[in-house]
């Protein structure tokens, strides 16, 4: 089969030979640019990815600050749970009328809660 090919290719007449030398010729000639070309896509998506590595680090939150949020959202959540307790004990032992202070006291309580959780599994938890 190769020594087919073979004998066929010797076979040609010199001009078609001359066709098949100028089109590899040619062919060496683009390739190399395309080479180029294709470094300075990689070299510009390599620049785009050092960039946002280092806006990344620039926005990112320490280990300690963020426990100090959290921190500072748990001693309100503390708080607002406690006064949620302390109105609903008003309201219902003592029958004081404080019954919107005591719902919106629990509307606190629950955010606070829910954005507390999701802060400490963004932050925290291992994915």
């Amino acid at each position: 089969m190769f020594n087919a090919a073979l004998r066929s290719f010797l076979a040609m007449p010199a001009v078609r030979l001359a066709q098949v030398a100028v089109l590899f010729a040619a062919l060496g000639m683009i390739c190399p640019a395309h080479a180029q070309n294709d470094q300075n896509v990689l070299r510009s998506f390599e620049n785009q990815a050092q960039k946002q590595e280092r806006m990344s680090e620039a926005l990112r939150i320490s280990t300690r600050k963020k426990h100090r949020v959290l921190f500072i959202m748990g001693i309100a959540l503390l708080i607002a749970i406690l006064t949620t307790a302390a109105l609903g004990i008003a309201q219902g032992v003592y029958g004081k009328p404080v019954f919107v202070a005591h719902m919106f006291a629990a509307g606190v309580s629950v955010t606070l809660a829910i954005i507390h959780a999701i802060v400490a599994i963004v932050w925290f938890f291992p994915f």
